[in-house]
């Protein structure tokens, strides 16, 4: 286990090693993820070739990053809700629908993002 009072250069090293093992872990792990991370491959360059502007290309850009970061949210709620225990219990059942329904709002912002900017700019 690295150094939990590590300062300077060896906590931002140590930092960049957890989010890498999160990465894989998601990406291992949750296939809604590697869903995501196709759509956001096949989003930079249409973005970039859809765009007029550059703060247009970072909004349509950015709203499928932000699915991803809330995936990640996601992914991390339900992990931690696994952890305690796999039987049905209201409580991580609502967690788990609040983190799902976190997830569709970004998506529903990112395809509002996109349709606003691509049929209405």
């Amino acid at each position: 286990m690295a150094n939990q009072h590590a300062k300077g250069f060896q906590r931002l090293r140590n930092a960049t090693c957890f989010s890498i093992a999160g990465f894989k872990a998601t990406w291992q792990h949750e296939e809604a993820f590697r869903q995501e991370v196709l759509l956001l491959i096949v989003a930079c360059p249409a973005a970039l070739y859809l765009a007029k502007t550059p703060i247009e290309t970072l909004l349509l850009i950015g709203s499928v990053v932000l699915v991803l970061l809330v995936e990640l949210l996601n992914s991390a709620v339900e992990a931690a809700i696994d952890r305690i225990g796999f039987e049905h219990h209201e409580l991580s059942g609502r967690a788990k629908d609040i983190g799902s329904a976190a997830v569709m709002l970004s998506l529903i912002w990112a395809a509002i993002t996109w349709t606003v900017i691509l049929f209405f700019s």
